[in-house]
C-alpha cells in the first residue's frame, strides 16, 4: 500500500494528538500514586535496615569524624539529611556503624569508635533524632515525631571472637549484628569471592547466633554465604532479617538471597530488607561491579592500616562506572521476594552512602515516596505497602525481643571461648 505526503501528515498529527492527551494522563496518574504513597509512609512507621550516614562523616575529607562540621541541617555531600529524610517520610532508621573486615585487625577500636560518632549524631539533633533500643521506642519516637535510630554493626569483626564483647555492644545500643560483611569472620563465611573457609559456621559461630539470641540482637545475614544462612536459619529460635540485600532469582550475584533461603523464610519469621545498590538490583551493574569489588578486598586486605583500607574502598567504589539503574528494576525485587517468601517477609533497606552507584530516581533519602508510588502503580493495596514499609521488621524485632525474654529467663551468658583454627585468608 502506498502511503501519500498528506496520508502520512494525518497519520502524524493524530499521534501527537494522542501522545499530548497520554502524558498529561500519565502524568496525573503518576501524581495520585505518589500522593497516595505519601500518605500511606505518614500513616505507618518506614524503617529503613541500613544506612552508612556514621562512616560517610568519618571518612568526610573537609573534616573526616567531625559531626559539627557535617550539618545535617544544611544540604550535605552525601544522601542523607536531615531535609531529606523528611521529605522521605522515614520514621526509623538503623545506622550502620560498619567498619572494615579485611586483614588482621585491630577491629574492636574503629568498631567503639563509630558506635560513638553515631551516638554523637543521633544526641546532636533532639528534635529530629531519638536513640531506639526497642520497638516500643520505635513507636513512642513516632508519637514525638522524631526519627527513631538504631545501631547496627555490619560484619562480626569488631567483636574479636568473644562473646563478652558482644554483650558488651549490645549493651552500647546495638541492635543487629551481620555475622560477615565483605571478608570472613573467624568463624562464619562470608559472601565473598573468596573460597570458602569454614563452610558455613563453626561451632562457635554457632554459639554466636545462640547468644545474640538471648541478648535480643537481631541477626543480620547480608553479605553471608548460603551456607552460613542455612546453618544459622537451622540455629536461631529468633527471626533473622538481611538488613540490605536482594533476590538472586532476579539477579544472580553473591550478595543476593537464593530463593532456597527466602523459601525458608515464612517458619523462621525473617525479613529481606531490599537494598536500592544498583549492583545487586541491576544484573548488568553487577557484572561490572562484582570483579571490581573483589579486586578492591584483595588490595584493602594487602592495606597497613584500617585508614589505608578506607581509603582504597573509598576511592576504587567511587571509580567505577555503570549503566542506568531504574526504580522499576527495585521493584522487581521486592516483589519477587513477596512472591517467594511472601507478603510478610519483604521490607526496605536502601544503604544510602554506602555507595555511590543508584537508581536514577531512587538516589537520596527523600526518594522512598517514589518506589512505594511504582508499587501502587502494581496494584500493591495500603495494607501490603505499611507491611513493606515497616511492619514486617517490627514484627520481627518484637518477637526477638520475646525469644530474648525467655531465654534470658532460661540460661546464663554463654562463656564458651573461642578456639583458634589454623590460619587462612580472610
Amino acid at each position: 500500500m502506498k502511503i501519500t505526503p498528506s496520508a502520512l501528515l494525518s497519520m502524524s498529527v493524530v499521534l501527537l494528538t494522542l501522545a499530548a492527551v497520554a502524558t498529561p494522563a500519565r502524568a496525573a496518574e503518576q501524581d495520585e500514586s505518589l500522593k497516595r504513597a505519601i500518605a500511606v509512609l505518614e500513616s505507618t512507621i518506614l524503617v529503613d535496615g541500613h544506612n552508612d550516614l556514621p562512616m560517610a562523616i568519618r571518612q568526610f575529607a573537609k573534616a573526616p569524624g567531625d559531626v559539627a562540621v557535617y550539618d545535617l541541617r544544611q544540604p550535605t555531600e552525601g544522601d542523607t539529611d536531615i531535609a531529606r529524610l523528611r521529605e522521605g517520610r522515614l520514621g526509623a532508621q538503623f545506622w550502620s556503624v560498619y567498619i572494615p573486615g579485611e586483614g588482621r585487625g585491630p577491629f574492636a577500636r574503629p568498631q567503639l569508635e563509630q558506635i560513638e560518632l553515631a551516638r554523637r549524631i543521633i544526641e546532636r539533633y533532639p528534635d529530629t533524632f531519638q536513640f531506639a533500643t526497642s520497638v516500643a521506642d520505635v513507636s513512642e519516637a513516632k508519637r514525638a515525631g522524631r526519627i527513631a535510630s538504631m545501631l547496627g554493626m555490619e560484619g562480626g569483626y569488631g567483636i574479636e571472637n568473644s562473646l563478652g564483647a558482644l554483650r558488651a555492644y549490645y549493651d552500647l545500643g546495638v541492635r543487629y549484628m551481620a555475622l560477615t560483611h565483605n571478608a570472613h569472620t573467624d568463624w562464619a563465611d562470608a559472601a565473598a569471592q573468596l573460597p570458602p573457609r569454614h563452610n558455613g559456621l563453626t561451632p562457635f559461630g554457632e554459639e554466636v547466633v545462640r547468644e545474640m539470641n538471648r541478648l535480643g540482637m537481631l541477626i543480620d545475614l547480608s553479605h553471608a554465604s548460603p551456607a552460613t544462612m542455612v546453618a544459622t536459619l537451622r540455629i536461631s529460635e529468633a527471626p533473622v532479617i538481611f538488613s540490605h540485600s536482594s533476590a538472586r532469582g532476579v539477579c544472580d550475584v553473591p550478595r543476593n538471597v537464593p530463593d532456597d533461603i527466602l523459601r525458608e523464610l515464612p517458619s523462621n519469621g525473617g525479613v529481606v530488607m531490599i537494598t536500592f545498590v544498583a549492583g545487586f538490583v541491576n544484573c548488568e551493574v553487577g557484572r561490572i561491579v562484582q570483579p571490581a569489588m573483589a579486586e578492591l578486598a584483595l588490595r584493602a586486605r594487602a592495606a597497613a592500616s584500617t585508614e589505608e583500607r578506607e581509603r582504597i574502598m573509598r576511592e576504587g567504589m567511587a571509580a567505577i562506572k555503570t549503566p542506568v539503574t531504574t526504580i522499576g528494576m527495585v521493584a522487581d525485587h521486592i516483589e519477587h521476594v513477596r512472591r517467594v517468601a511472601g507478603i510478610d517477609h519483604v521490607g526496605i533497606g536502601g544503604d544510602f552512602d554506602g555507595n555511590p552507584n543508584w537508581p536514577e530516581g531512587l538516589d537520596d533519602v527523600s526518594t522512598y515516596p517514589r518506589l512505594f508510588a511504582e508499587l501502587i502503580r502494581r496494584g500493591w493495596t495500603d495494607t501490603e505497602l505499611r507491611k513493606l514499609a515497616g511492619e514486617n521488621v517490627l514484627r520481627a524485632w518484637e518477637q526477638t525481643e520475646k525469644v530474648a525474654a525467655r531465654l534470658r529467663a532460661a540460661r546464663e551468658p554463654s562463656t564458651k571461648l573461642f578456639e583458634s583454627a589454623p590460619s587462612s585468608a580472610r
